[in-house]
């Protein structure tokens, strides 16, 4: 089966200037450079302390004159007023774009939609599919919005503020260095000591872990508990499936000690690629404290 959905709650950023690549590498978690023929970045805009503010998809334009932030509609204004902030002397200017984002996985949609957009791969998963930026919505959609959340929720996705908490959630706890979100030999960028700091002492006291659920949508920010414990918190969630941000341990536990939220039985459905991750972030009572878990 193919699928190919508008996502109406996302926005195109256009950034210009002789200095677009190098104005952005110093402050993003991904190396931009790597965002050119037609290959996409995605990466993230961390506060000074290293903490998530926004994450975007990064491509070229096929003129090669622009760099375009795909990124959730409800930051557009933050992302340029944040990062307008830096510009300083350099040669850049940033402001929104007429795309109308769509996504399609499955298979590409046909071929006439396909030579009218800018279309690139999602970078975090092969089975994620493709993003598609069109002068207008399409017509011919397949699926809705709805269907591509539950896309994503299924393979582990995040979702930008619906899954991250701005000024807390550090970037593995997100899965970004599961998911190509973080280049670990560009040099320096806003955020990067915490970043690098995390990921050499080895201890991620909490993940993204997607779920499934026995009843259909959870309250954001709920807590999940095992037995009296709490273990994590709900993030975003859709017809039974869900992410939310665990303990590696709990998951691990939740054979013996079965997780709820709100009174509801909730399992953990940890995919292949971060299985490893959670077993690595079980946290060794010494380790209590550190920030990686603050």
């Amino acid at each position: 089966m193919s699928y190919f959905a508008h996502l109406p709650d996302r926005a195109v950023i256009a950034v210009s200037g002789a200095d677009r690549v190098k104005f952005l590498q110093g402050l993003v978690s991904n190396d931009v450079a790597e965002a050119r023929d037609g290959q996409a970045v995605w990466a993230a805009l961390l506060t000074p302390q290293g903490r998530w503010k926004a994450d975007f998809f990064m491509v070229a334009d096929p003129d090669g004159e622009q760099l375009l932030l795909d990124c959730p509609a409800s930051q557009v204004e933050m992302v340029i007023a944040t990062l307008k902030r830096f510009r300083l002397r350099s040669d850049v200017a940033l402001v929104p774009a007429n795309f109308a984002v769509h996504a399609a996985w499955g298979a590409l949609p046909d071929a006439a939609t396909v030579e009218n957009a800018i279309v690139f791969a999602d970078p975090r998963l092969p089975d994620a599919g493709w993003r598609l930026l069109l002068p207008d919505v399409a017509q011919q959609a397949s699926a809705d919005a709805a269907a591509y959340d539950l896309h994503r929720l299924t393979l582990g996705l995040p979702d930008g503020p619906r899954d991250c908490e701005a000024d807390k959630t550090l970037l593995l706890e997100a899965n970004f260095d599961l998911l190509n979100g973080v280049s670990w030999t560009k040099g320096c960028y806003m955020g990067q000591e915490l970043t690098a700091r995390t990921r050499y002492r080895g201890l991620v006291k909490r993940r993204l872990v997607p779920f499934a659920s026995v009843v259909p949508s959870l309250t954001p920010g709920a807590p999940v508990m095992a037995g009296s414990v709490e273990v994590g918190q709900v993030r975003s969630s859709r017809d039974h499936c869900g992410l939310a941000m665990l303990r590696p341990a709990a998951v691990l536990a939740s054979g013996e000690t079965p997780m709820t939220v709100e009174g509801h039985t909730i399992t953990a459905r940890a995919p292949e690629w971060l299985r490893e991750a959670l077993r690595a972030g079980q946290e060794p009572e010494a380790a209590k404290g550190d920030e990686a878990g603050s």
